[in-house]
């Protein structure tokens, strides 16, 4: 091998283009065994080996073997790893940063609106009991009175609608915000990380995370996950919710304890959930979600999984972020932007692209 060495260690269907403008700049692509994204397995050590010597790293997530300090250490040279995804929890951002390696992540509307939709989709269906309307039907019965759904907006009668509170509002949270203003509920976010005016400008009352848990009617998780959100919601927290309240999460699934909301909804204390990511994925069979029947609606953690889209303008960005990396620049995606100047030192500047 003597070119410059580009490891895609979670393929997904890179276009060949992109792969030949890597080859044409002097770059040795090497593809990685699809298999190490599969659960339940543990591949460091392969991917290790393959890591060596390699100058930047790109793919999708690959949260069963992530990419740990091990494996950044592989190669001194390694500049940047971009991933495809908006999440980056699959990377050791600490080490990346220790190191002076820059990684990128790719917040592109089919990723990041694709996951504000599947949380509309979500918020809806368990307000207006959609799946147990269905099943309803489905065994013979109708209009059954238990199942009358709540109405979103405040209404002439004096009705004041429901609070939708938003923990995290960055671009998912804030899209979901923009999707929910035609049905004028109330808004409360809590995020310590942006500024006042984000708020404004997503019509969102900014109030501190207990005020959201106890005036909300529906709690919907956007954080990304860290030390700081890892468990946010567990049974401490649950406590403090309106009885009845629905807890939905299409962020990550260590934000919320399972079992902590299962054990809520089986007292009645919640009404329900949405999820579309798991603490394990994929979700173990004896999980006590799967006995709750209607009152969990799950999905595969495929909120941003849609016709046409998903990954593909989020695999051009990686692509993009590779060649201004190798280049000696500064790509417009960076994460752990307190990288930067360390970077800079050393790498600025120098190509090594043909």
């Amino acid at each position: 091998m003597s070119g410059q060495k580009v490891f895609i260690f979670a393929p997904r269907e890179e276009p060949p283009e992109l792969l030949q403008k890597l080859e044409s700049a002097g770059c040795d692509v090497v593809i990685g065994n699809p298999d190490w994204q599969l659960p339940n397995g543990d591949y460091e050590g392969e991917i290790v080996d393959n890591a060596r010597e390699a100058v930047a790293m790109c793919g999708t997530s690959i949260r069963n073997t992530p990419i740990s300090r091990r494996i950044m250490e592989a190669s001194q040279r390694l500049r940047i790893i971009a991933k495809y995804t908006v999440g980056v929890d699959d990377i050791d951002i600490q080490a990346a940063t220790d190191l002076g390696i820059m990684v990128c992540h790719a917040p592109t509307e089919s990723n990041c609106f694709g996951v504000a939709e599947s949380t509309m989709m979500m918020i809806l269906a368990m307000l207006k009991k959609a799946m147990e309307r269905d099943a309803d039907v489905r065994a013979g019965k109708w209009r059954e009175p238990h199942h009358a759904t709540t109405f979103l907006a405040p209404r002439a009668d004096g009705y004041e609608g429901v609070t939708i509170g938003l923990v995290g509002l960055g671009r998912i949270a804030t899209r979901v915000a923009q999707l929910l203003a035609p049905w004028r509920v109330r808004i409360l976010a809590y995020d310590p990380h942006i500024p006042p005016a984000r708020f404004l400008l997503a019509n969102a009352k900014q109030v501190d995370y207990d005020t959201l848990l106890r005036e909300s009617d529906v709690v919907s998780f956007h954080v990304v996950l860290t030390d700081e959100t890892r468990y946010m919601l567990r049974a401490e927290q649950i406590a403090k919710m309106k009885k009845g309240a629905i807890v939905i999460n299409t962020a990550r699934g260590k934000v919320i304890s399972e079992a902590d909301v299962a054990a809520a909804i089986e007292s009645g204390h919640l009404a329900g959930a949405g999820i579309d990511a798991f603490e394990i994925e994929p979700l173990p069979m004896d999980s006590p979600l799967r006995k709750l029947g209607t009152k969990v609606l799950m999905s595969p953690h495929s909120a941003s999984f849609n016709y046409g889209g998903e990954l593909r303008e989020g695999i051009a960005w990686a692509h993009r972020s590779i060649h201004t990396a190798l280049s000696g620049g500064i790509p417009d995606n960076v994460y752990n932007t307190e990288v930067i100047p360390k970077w800079r030192e050393r790498f600025g500047g120098v190509s090594v692209l043909d």
